[in-house]
Order: C-alpha cells, then sequence, then structure tokens
C-alpha cells in the first residue's frame, strides 16, 4: 500500500492531473460496458445479447485507446490518431444499425426494443464523446457532435415513428454534446496546468539570467572606467619613458594606485553578490511560495536583522537551498520557517510536506540555483538578496542524489561559522531542514531582549 502511495507521490502535479484525466476517460468506458450490460442481460435472449454485448466491449476498448492516442496527440506526444478516429466512427455506426436491426426484425418485446434503443443511443453518445478528443478546433468538435446526431436521427427514421426518431436526436445530440465538452475542458485543463509549470520554470531561468546581467553590470561599472584609465596612463608612461621623462615613473605609481582600488572594488562586488541578508531572504522565500500555491508559515524569534553579518549570511544560505527544495522536489502544499535563538545558537528549520521517498532522496540536489532564482523573483528583492545567490551557488547544480553538492555546499558554509546542517525526511512525506549556528552570548540578549 506504501508502494502505491509513493508512486502517487513521486509525480509532479502535471504528471498527477495527466494520470487522473486518463483514467477518467477510460472510466467512461467502464460506464459504457455498465450501464449497456444489465438491459441487455435481462432484457433479450441469449445469442442476441451476446452478439450486442461483445459489440459494445468493442466498441469501448476502442474508445479507450482512442481516447489514450487523442490525448498523447493533445500533448504534443504523437501525430493526430486519424486512423483510430475513423474506426470508431464506423464502429460506432455499424453497432448503432445492428441495434436499429435487431429491434426491428430481432425478437419481439418492449424488454428487446428498450435493450436495443439503450445500446443504439449510448454507444453514439460515447462514440462521439471520445471522437471529438481527436478534434482540436472547437467549431469541428461541434460539427461532429451535430452529424452524429443527425445519422442518429436518418438510421433511427428508417424504423422508428417520427416523435421516437427526434428524441434520439436530441438525446445523442445533449448527451455527445455534454461528453465532448467535458473531454474538451478536461483536455485545456491539463494543458493549462503543463504550461503554468513550464512558466514556473521559465520564471526561475529568467530571475537567474536577469541576475547574472546585473553582476556584469556592476562588474563593468566598476571595471569599465578604471581599465579605460589604466590603460590611457600606461601609454602616456610608455611615451613618457621613451623621452627619458621622470614623470613617466609617476604614471606607472598612478596606474598602480589604480589597480590596487580596482581590485578592492571587485572584491566589494563580489562580497556584496555572494553575502545574504537573511530578512531578505525569508521575505523573498516567502513570496515565491505563496506565488507557487504553497500555505506558508514563518515564525521568527526575535529581529533577524539584530544577529551577527556571518551568521546571517550563513543561515540565508540555508533558506535559499531550502527553497530550491520545496520548488524542484515533491509537491509541497503546506512550508514551514522557524528562526529562533536556542541557547548560544541560531536554529533555523524548515519543513515541507509533499515529498516521495523518490523524491526525498534527490532533495536539495537542484542547488541553489533554482531557490536563488525563485528568491529574487519574489517580493522586490529581485536586485540583491532574493536571487543575489544565483552564481554564488551556480556550481551546485549538476549534484545527484540526496546529499548531493546543493547540500554539501550549504554544510560548507555554514562549517565557516561552526554551523552543521540536517536534512531528510522525517515521516509522512516530510522532509525537513535544520541549520544550526553558534551565537556568542553577549549577542543572545541583543537578539532577544
Amino acid at each position: 500500500m506504501s508502494g502505491s502511495g509513493d508512486w502517487w507521490r513521486r509525480k509532479s502535479t502535471p504528471a498527477k492531473v495527466e494520470t487522473y484525466t486518463r483514467w477518467s476517460f477510460h472510466f467512461f468506458v467502464v460506464v459504457e460496458v455498465i450501464s449497456l450490460g444489465l438491459p441487455l442481460v435481462g432484457e433479450m435472449v441469449p445469442w442476441v445479447a451476446a452478439s450486442l454485448g461483445l459489440a459494445v466491449v468493442g466498441h469501448s476498448v476502442v474508445c479507450a485507446v482512442t481516447a489514450s492516442q487523442a490525448l498523447d496527440w493533445t500533448l504534443g506526444r504523437r501525430e493526430q490518431p486519424v486512423h483510430m478516429l475513423w474506426t470508431l466512427g464506423a464502429l460506432t455506426a455499424a453497432i448503432a444499425v445492428m441495434a436499429i436491426a435487431i429491434s426491428e426484425h430481432g425478437p419481439g418485446g418492449d424488454g428487446v426494443d428498450t435493450a436495443a434503443g439503450s445500446v443504439f443511443a449510448v454507444v453514439l453518445i460515447f462514440g462521439s464523446g471520445i471522437f471529438a478528443l481527436g478534434i482540436r478546433s472547437r467549431r469541428r468538435m461541434y460539427s461532429v457532435v451535430t452529424g452524429f446526431a443527425v445519422g442518429a436521427g436518418l438510421v433511427a427514421f428508417a424504423g422508428r415513428p417520427g416523435p421516437e426518431a427526434l428524441i434520439s436526436v436530441l438525446v445523442v445530440f445533449l448527451g455527445g454534446g455534454f461528453l465532448a465538452f467535458t473531454s474538451a475542458f478536461s483536455i485545456w485543463l491539463l494543458n493549462a496546468v503543463y504550461e503554468l509549470d513550464e512558466a514556473r520554470e521559465t520564471r526561475a531561468r529568467l530571475a537567474v539570467a536577469e541576475e547574472r546581467l546585473r553582476f556584469g553590470r556592476d562588474l563593468h561599472d566598476v571595471m569599465g572606467r578604471n581599465l579605460a584609465v589604466i590603460a590611457l596612463k600606461s601609454e602616456l608612461a610608455v611615451q613618457l619613458a621613451r623621452r627619458g621623462r621622470p614623470e613617466a615613473e609617476e604614471q606607472m605609481v598612478e596606474v598602480q594606485r589604480i589597480a590596487r582600488e580596482s581590485q578592492r572594488e571587485v572584491r566589494d562586488v563580489v562580497r556584496g553578490y555572494r553575502e545574504a541578508d537573511l530578512g531578505v531572504e525569508l521575505a523573498g522565500a516567502r513570496g515565491v511560495l505563496e506565488a507557487a500555491g504553497i500555505a506558508c508559515a514563518f515564525e521568527v524569534n526575535g529581529e533577524s536583522d539584530a544577529l551577527p553579518a556571518d551568521v546571517q549570511s550563513a543561515l540565508a544560505w540555508a533558506v535559499r537551498e531550502a527553497t530550491t527544495n520545496v520548488l524542484r522536489h515533491g509537491d509541497a502544499g503546506r512550508c514551514a520557517v522557524d528562526v529562533r535563538v536556542s541557547g548560544e545558537r541560531v536554529v533555523l528549520t524548515v519543513e515541507n510536506d509533499g515529498v516521495g521517498s523518490g523524491a526525498a532522496a534527490s532533495a536539495g540536489s537542484s542547488g541553489g540555483l533554482g531557490g536563488s532564482a525563485g528568491s529574487g523573483g519574489s517580493g522586490g528583492s529581485a536586485g540583491s538578496g532574493g536571487s543575489g545567490g544565483s552564481a554564488g551557488s551556480g556550481g551546485s547544480a549538476n549534484s545527484a542524489g540526496y546529499g548531493g553538492s546543493g547540500l554539501a555546499g550549504l554544510r560548507e558554509r555554514l562549517a565557516v561559522v561552526e554551523g552543521t546542517l540536517e536534512a531528510g525526511t522525517v515521516g509522512g512525506g516530510v522532509f525537513r531542514v535544520v541549520a544550526s549556528v553558534p551565537l556568542r552570548v553577549s549577542e543572545v540578549s541583543e537578539v532577544t531582549g
């Protein structure tokens, strides 16, 4: 039982919706067989019931295969199942004619007429509804349902009174139209779920790309002017040296000073790029998780801004990595984040549900790239805090398996400030990340006071 549950939990949300949609269409087939089985067995002689029963079962199987292939076609995985559509249409028409023929020329009795009429209507309804799955144009879909209804009327007029034939047309039109509308809506909903999932991935990639552009722009602003000055003064020093002028030494001293200043400015840019602010990361994580439809519960014991800079930076990276796990692994519906001072340590705990055994095994493997992009995309903190870590932890994006380079890199960052990291499932599909960083006693009172 747990194996089947893990199989379902390991699926992504789009995959779950697709599985539900596919089996819904297969359930229609079961409904067709069950709804016609009892009338055939109870009201007809055995050989007639067996003939129509086999025809109905064959029609149901063709409907199931057509629905499955049409669903794959709408998702872009195969070509349009034209042959199956024609087969379904021809088989539906043949069974409908067979039912009318048995009603008119087979064994007499009201029960036989009722059972044959049920087969006639139900087969046409399910045939038109499933046939509509293989058509993309809404207008053509309506035309197919109308065509099936008109065909039902023409066949019924051949052996039934006018009012009964008109009722047959109306029943087939309304039943087939409802089934076609339901099928089309299900396909539209499934495509929308896949598009939303793809949009979320695209948003993360765009956030990373935007942060890389920002970093490149900052480096250009810092280095562009200084390199231009260095090139100009170096050229001037060369000309002065060729003329034996003493000012050449002064120009080279100035070049050396500008080079050292450039080194300092680059270090400042990189330091600001790699360091993270805990408050900004918490706000960014809340924004991106709520935007992804994940219920969030954040609890911070004290002011995060009062923590030392190195502690904030380490915990902020933990928030980024944990956000990555929540967004990119499992199918979380809820996430709880808790930051509190416990004794002489600051403890960050992040828990999320919706993690199966397979997802738990790979949690954290995507690294900070995805998580930092997500953080940066929220709120209005994409400039520095949230997405700033995308490149800083980008090297962790190629890991695989539990304890991949995402979590390994985070452990290294925490080790710098003598911190620890624990990560793993705690039962019930819940994944927990606990980061603990030591805090000096004098600073504990400032945070909790």
